[in-house]
């Protein structure tokens, strides 16, 4: 094997929610983020699987949620996917971001400052932690494009994900994980520990807080389920796939999920990666940009199951493309 290639960057998070309406309202309304796809768990046909991401759908700014039935709530402690980190494109943004948070009654932290970058913390509904991360001076990996046709101006959107936090009670088994998935240690700040792959910068960085003093960390809604981390192509995930295997790392082998093809491992507990392609991505044959996420769409291997699958689907209407969003400014 060619000396294997690092992951490019962050490819999506996959977190857990309380309520699909709701959680379509704060992300389209409050973060202004454009809802992608409305579709199915393919694991599971009777949740939602809901992505939000730019303007596009492109890799690295997709935001994803599954509202399983009868799950209780993430309890928050150690070992665990803790925070959801996205962009904005500087430091001004985050001005304007707290105006907002107060106008919509979000649970914020006000700016602050981590690993020389300004940031914003926030959370939702449901609890599920967030950062926004100022990318003045950011370096790194590229950053998608506004929703141009939301409601927050483009000059202030979420454009990506940002670092992704873990906290866990073992931060040199973490630290070995890491150096696995080819990742560099390259700055540490009081309990936290600040990583890189790919090009770096706040689109390809994850963030170890160690902590052994929180129990276990437990899943439900208002935690994240699964981190995705970006490969080229089919090819780029298969020389990943070998590198697991020859090391005798269990993993999910390829999975196909028609947006993306996938591998799934698992190699700290409690903590599930992903590995994703870039594409063939959201815009498919059943929908045009304009008109993404409006309906429910199915990937070709489950389009014959469409009516059981709308029978335990709950109907909420996520129709856009009719409809006019003012930009607000603050």
């Amino acid at each position: 094997m060619n000396e294997l290639k690092q992951l490019t960057g962050i490819h999506h998070v996959t977190a857990i929610t309380s309520s699909a309406p709701k959680i379509y309202d704060f992300y389209t309304n409050v973060l202004g983020m454009r809802l992608v796809k409305k579709n199915v768990n393919q694991d599971d046909l009777t949740t939602y699987h809901l992505f939000f991401a730019d303007d596009a759908g492109n890799p690295g700014t997709d935001m994803t949620f599954f509202d399983f039935k009868g799950i209780g709530p993430h309890i928050k402690g150690t070992n665990d996917i803790s925070r959801t980190g996205f962009r904005v494109a500087n430091d001004l943004a985050l001005d304007y971001w707290v105006k907002r948070f107060d106008k919509y009654e979000i649970k914020h932290n006000g700016v602050s400052q981590m690993f020389g970058r300004k940031v914003l913390s926030f959370e939702d509904f449901d609890r599920q932690q967030y950062t926004l991360f100022s990318d003045e001076n950011d370096q790194g990996v590229a950053a998608g494009t506004p929703w141009h046709k939301g409601p927050v101006p483009d000059e202030f959107a979420i454009i990506g994900l940002g670092p992704i936090f873990l906290t866990v009670n073992d931060a040199e088994y973490m630290h070995q994980v890491l150096n696995v998935m080819k990742m560099t240690k390259v700055a540490s700040e009081e309990d936290y520990t600040l990583y890189e792959t790919g090009f770096g910068g706040n689109g390809g960085s994850v963030i170890v807080k160690f902590d052994n003093k929180l129990p276990q960390a437990r899943q439900g809604y208002g935690g994240v389920h699964h981190v995705a981390f970006r490969v080229d192509d089919k090819e780029h995930l298969d020389e990943w796939q070998a590198y697991f295997d020859k090391m005798s790392l269990p993993n999910s082998g390829h999975i196909d999920r028609f947006y993306f093809k996938s591998v799934y491992i698992r190699l700290y507990p409690n903590i599930l990666f992903e590995l994703a392609t870039d594409g063939p991505g959201f815009i498919d044959d059943q929908e045009t940009y304009e008109n993404l996420g409006d309906t429910l769409t199915l990937p070709p291997h489950l389009r014959s199951k469409r009516e059981y699958i709308e029978e335990h689907l709950p109907h909420f209407d996520t129709v856009r493309s009719n409809k006019v969003f003012e930009k607000e400014y603050l």
